[in-house]
């Protein structure tokens, strides 16, 4: 028999499991709890009380907090792909990536966030939060119980809007850390916007992709009373 044929059969083989076809597995997912639609605390409470914090607790975030953040700054809200962050064109260029050190349920390690099945995607294991930290030379980032960091990959509305394409990508970025920010406030969280750091170290720290550009950091935890 040909070489080539015997390897192709074993391949298909080996694909098969006594049930059926077996899907090659990608990388491992955390289906995130669904966020709560009411809370406790208003938008007027919330925009009273948020403020930039730069000193955290050691006590770690839960994965119901972690899930609302993200929701808040990228979720699905309507049929057709709506998010909580207005978007130029619809095109949704940002990722939201989460660096994880101290959250219950959630290994340490890099995630990004699947807004469409509200899950995380592993991305890398292992706590990087100090790699991120020296690239941006401010200490206490590395504190924070959780880093998001949200890129965009620019292709697509440049392609759309040219020149204007990243003053629209600026505006969305406000929009997804305004949303995070107010959530952070309403749950009793504190988080700080970060654009002075290393993005070429950031990318290789967290594996992001190629096409993508680092533009925030968002360093989350309990705020040091």
């Amino acid at each position: 028999m040909d070489r080539r044929r015997l390897i192709g059969l074993l391949a298909v083989a080996m694909t098969v499991g006594a049930h059926g076809p077996v899907l090659a597995a990608g990388p491992p997912r955390v289906r995130l709890p669904q966020p709560r639609l009411r809370g406790a605390v208003s938008v007027e409470q919330a925009l009273r009380t948020r403020r930039s914090v730069r000193a955290f607790e050691d006590t770690p975030l839960t994965l119901e907090e972690i899930s609302q953040l993200l929701w808040a700054a990228q979720g699905v809200t309507a049929e057709g792909g709506g998010r909580t962050a207005p978007s130029a064109g619809g095109l949704h260029p940002l990722t939201l990536h989460l660096a994880a050190g101290r959250v219950s349920g959630l290994r340490p390690g890099v995630y990004r966030y699947d807004p469409a099945r509200h899950e995380l995607v592993t991305v890398g294991e292992g706590d990087r939060r100090a790699q991120v930290r020296a690239a941006a030379r401010q200490d206490w980032i590395e504190q924070a119980a959780a880093i998001v960091i949200v890129s965009a990959d620019l292709a697509r509305p440049t392609a759309r809007y040219g020149a204007r394409a990243r003053r629209f990508v600026d505006i969305e970025v406000g929009h997804a850390a305004q949303g995070l920010s107010l959530q952070a406030a309403a749950l009793g969280l504190g988080v700080t916007d970060v654009g002075a750091f290393d993005e070429v170290a950031v990318k290789g720290a967290l594996g992001l992709p190629a096409a993508d550009q680092a533009l925030l950091l968002l360093p989350i935890g309990r705020p040091r009373s």
